[in-house]
């Protein structure tokens, strides 16, 4: 099983004028030869691609650490933000019961898992209250060791621990997942002899999700870590593809790339699927940080917009079908839902309500998927479909892949480095300023010597 692409929806032969003509589209094939060639030049520096292959070991060990929390642990807590969040939180969300925390325990795949991907100050204390330190492991991630949010939760964590507990103790409920060598969190993990995975180089945070990152939280959590690492694989081989009608990330990349060019500078992913529903929430972190650069004077990127159909058609659709022609729409479908449930008979005296009576709820979603993608289409807006034949491990792992490297490659046309994230440093920089960290006060003075703030 394999995921596809419909991308008929995309062409100006379905949608007329705001539309890519197939002229447009194998214009940019030379570019996109290019960008093949390129992307496995710089396969030894961007070795998130071979996540799927070289962790044989570490996938091993993972494993291990996995089943001996599953045995003591009540509550997993992820201590991240990120990449080092969402990529969790969509895995779980996809693969396991969309109530998994509401469940008792004899029904769960493994521990409640708590990701905490935010500080507000309401929501940290609240999560707090609804753990059992005792029955709790934390796991802290950050590859840098000194994102300030992350931080500040593990500071939190380790007093609460230290003070029940004792220093000794700290090995038992944290686990940290960092750099190898640099930065504070390897110091603080060797100090305590707590359990440390390791980032590898050349993965960044938002292309992290099939490294100890992603993996350790979906295997605590009973997924099958090694049928993801196989379908990621399986989508590596596949847009490898020199032919670029058969390459899907490629493809993909190329068609919102030249959308771009049209004036689309939004890209709304909508999964047909509560299972998928936070895969929109990790799709836009890797597309607006990845492509939203600065390429000379120029600025670029595509700014990704998250809905959920059915919800959303009662919300957004209305935008996307009268609205301006600056978008395109991409449907995150499901051929075949895990569970089938059956629309019983009631109301039989309503003919407008009981035609839906022996339908099922699977029969209901896909025709709301195919009627509002007739109704975009027909309306004039770009659109395409990426189809899932079931949301499984092994599908998921395609998924991650096939968003990843549609990113890679829509850099590589783009002329610009998809790795780094110069707006995000100096957000962060700028943070230390006003919390006075040292070798920061040039940041302050520039902050407060900004224009006055006007407010009404």
């Amino acid at each position: 099983m394999r995921i596809s692409i419909d991308y008929t929806n995309m062409l100006s032969s379905a949608v007329g004028a705001a539309g890519i003509t197939a002229e447009e589209l194998r214009g940019e094939f030379p570019r996109g030869a290019e960008a093949i060639s390129s992307l496995r030049a710089k396969r030894d520096s961007i070795r998130w691609r071979d996540l799927p292959y070289n962790q044989g070991a570490i996938v091993e060990r993972i494993k291990a650490v996995a089943a001996d929390v599953r045995a003591r642990a009540e509550s997993f807590v992820v201590l991240g933000i990120g990449g080092s969040a969402l990529g969790p939180i969509a895995v779980q969300q996809a693969l396991n019961h969309p109530f998994h925390n509401e469940l008792p325990r004899e029904k769960r795949n493994g521990p409640r898992l708590y990701v905490a991907d935010n500080v507000d100050p309401e929501r940290m204390r609240a999560l707090f209250e609804v753990i059992d330190p005792e029955t709790t492991v934390f796991n802290v991630i950050t590859k840098s060791g000194s994102t300030s949010e992350t931080m500040a939760q593990l500071l939190t964590a380790m007093r609460m621990l230290v003070d029940l507990y004792g220093e000794e103790h700290l090995k038992d409920r944290l686990i940290a997942t960092t750099d190898s060598e640099k930065g504070n969190l390897i110091g603080i993990a060797k100090q305590y002899g707590l359990t440390t995975f390791f980032v590898p180089e050349g993965v960044g945070g938002r292309f992290s999700e099939l490294c100890p990152v992603g993996l350790l939280p979906a295997a605590v959590c009973g997924i099958d870590i090694d049928e993801m690492l196989k379908g990621a694989a399986l989508m590596d081989e596949l847009c490898d593809n020199d032919n670029i009608e058969e390459n899907p990330a490629l493809m993909y990349a190329l068609l919102e790339t030249l959308a771009m060019k049209k004036g689309a500078n939004i890209g709304v992913l909508m999964p047909y699927a509560d299972s998928l529903k936070y895969f929109a929430d990790w799709y836009a972190q890797l597309w607006a940080e990845s492509l939203g650069k600065r390429r000379g004077e120029e600025r670029v990127g595509q700014t990704p917009v998250k809905a959920l159909g059915v919800t959303d058609q009662h919300s957004q659709v209305q935008l996307y079908t009268d609205g301006p022609f600056d978008k395109t729409i991409t449907f995150l479908g499901v051929e075949n839902y895990r569970t089938e449930f059956v629309i019983p008979h009631a109301a039989d005296d309503y003919p407008n309500v009981a035609f839906l009576s022996g339908h099922t709820f699977n029969e209901l979603i896909s025709a709301e998927r195919r009627a509002t993608e007739h109704a975009v289409t027909v309306s004039g807006h770009m659109n395409k479909t990426v189809l899932l034949p079931e949301v499984n491990a092994n599908t998921i792992g395609q998924l991650i892949m096939l968003f990843e490297l549609a990113t890679a490659y829509a850099g590589e046309l783009l002329g610009i480095d998809a790795y780094d994230q110069p707006g995000v440093e100096e957000g962060k920089n700028m943070t230390y300023a006003l919390l006075g960290k040292k070798g920061y006060e040039a940041k302050l003075a520039e902050m407060k010597a900004s224009s006055e703030r006007k407010t009404v």
